[in-house]
């Protein structure tokens, strides 16, 4: 059947979630190479790897690889929700804020949002810009923000609803809001089922058992310019050049690999899998929304909810219609249609269905229902422009990499 307010609402009251699961295959057909994302290893020198576990399904242990993570796929959501805001011709209702970095000469950083900022709207990109002039954490907004609880999420809510679904957590504990959680409401991920794997070599008595993927990723290049590793180079202040002298202060020989000239050696590595099937499993939990309140009588609660549900289901639909191409030799298709289903309290399974365009008027209408339940929400983005030390560490920091002295993983954890 398809799916109304009325039965969202109604679902938001009284159901434990909305979720889908649907099976997906390589674009190339069943039986393609794929490749997952790739972690660190446990130890410092360890090659990248993906990540395997044995899940129990249909009575057996299965061998499983992670394809897309929750993680991942809440910054795929968030994405595709940020586009179909700025769609020209119809775009969404969608409250936010957003960092302008172009103004302050900063073009090739744009605009962020908190959909992209990575702790959403407490992030420190925002918390270090100004609004109206004024430092946003001590603006009329930042300290509604700051005050917000699960008691009463009603200033996320009306300034980016999007952080409610994902979730957020306010770490800097600043304000009344003193660390405020909230859990996301959504969670999506997307495994390979049925993977094909081999045990590694020992490298030490006392380490656990581990295992990686039989199949195997070549790589290697031939340069055209046929330069020799036996070719001396120097890298100092001045870049590299070929004497000591003309690279500049603390000039050290290099190899030519070292600034990116010669060939690429041969290599093999245990990565990308062939799996049975790849699935995705969403779910939107109704019940953990329904943790939210919004400082209001029943109603008001119950419309804020339901405007986060409905949220959820536009992030889905949207993510659909972008297609799942996840990475390089890793773009995935639907292995047919896969109803949305509702999970009453009991357990029982109610299908329904829903498109792109219905989940974006069901969202419209939600919109609507909660203005009317005494929410104020403005389609048009809250603009900040960045803080003057915040624009310096931004430049500096592209002049050193554009000077080489950034390290590759550099970062903060």
């Amino acid at each position: 059947m398809p799916l109304s307010l009325a039965d969202l609402t109604h679902a938001v009251v009284n159901d434990a979630a909305v979720r889908r699961r649907r099976t997906l295959q390589p674009v190339g057909g069943p039986g393609d190479t794929l490749f997952p994302p790739t972690y660190p290893g446990e130890e410092k020198n360890d090659p990248p790897r993906h990540v395997f576990e044995r899940r129990r399904i249909g009575g057996s242990d299965v061998w499983c690889v992670l394809i897309d993570s929750v993680q991942s796929q809440a910054n795929r959501m968030e994405e595709t929700l940020l586009e179909a805001a700025r769609d020209t011709e119809n775009p969404i209702p969608l409250p936010r804020l957003t960092v302008d970095f172009a103004g302050a000469g900063l073009e090739t950083v744009g605009e962020i949002t908190s959909l992209e900022a990575p702790h959403r709207v407490f992030d420190a990109i925002l918390r270090d810009s100004l609004l109206d002039g004024t430092p946003f954490k001590d603006s009329p907004v930042g300290q509604r923000l700051a005050l917000a609880t699960s008691r009463d999420a009603s200033a996320i809510l009306e300034t980016s609803p999007t952080s409610l679904l994902f979730g957020v957590w306010n770490s800097t504990g600043e304000g009344g809001g003193l660390g405020a959680k909230f859990p996301r409401a959504i969670v999506s991920e997307i495994i390979g089922v049925g993977v094909s794997v081999e045990n590694t070599a020992i490298r030490r008595r006392d380490a656990p058992p581990d295992v990686q993927t039989s199949n195997r990723r070549t790589g290697s290049r031939i340069d055209p310019l046929g330069i020799l590793r036996a070719v001396e180079v120097y890298r100092g202040a001045n870049g590299w050049d070929v004497s000591e002298k003309a690279a500049g202060k603390g000039a050290k020989k290099a190899r030519p690999s070292e600034i990116n000239h010669g060939n690429i050696a041969p290599s093999v590595q245990a990565l990308g899998v062939t799996c049975d099937r790849a699935e995705q499993t969403v779910v939107i939990t109704l019940a953990g929304l329904r943790r939210l309140r919004f400082g209001g009588p029943t109603e008001r609660d119950t419309a804020g909810r339901t405007l986060i549900a409905a949220l959820g289901l536009v992030a889905l639909l949207e993510q659909d219609a972008q297609g799942y191409a996840l990475r390089s030799r890793c773009d995935l298709v639907c292995d047919g249609p896969a109803p949305l289903e509702i999970v009453h309290a009991d357990g029982e399974v109610q299908p329904v269905t829903l498109t792109r365009e219905e989940a974006r008027a069901l969202y419209a209408e939600a919109v609507k229902a909660a203005e009317a339940a005494g929410f104020t929400l403005s389609p048009e983005p809250v603009r900040l422009t960045p803080q003057d030390k915040l624009v310096h560490i931004v430049r500096e920091s592209m002049h050193r990499a554009l000077a080489g002295e950034a390290h590759p993983n550099e970062g903060d954890a």
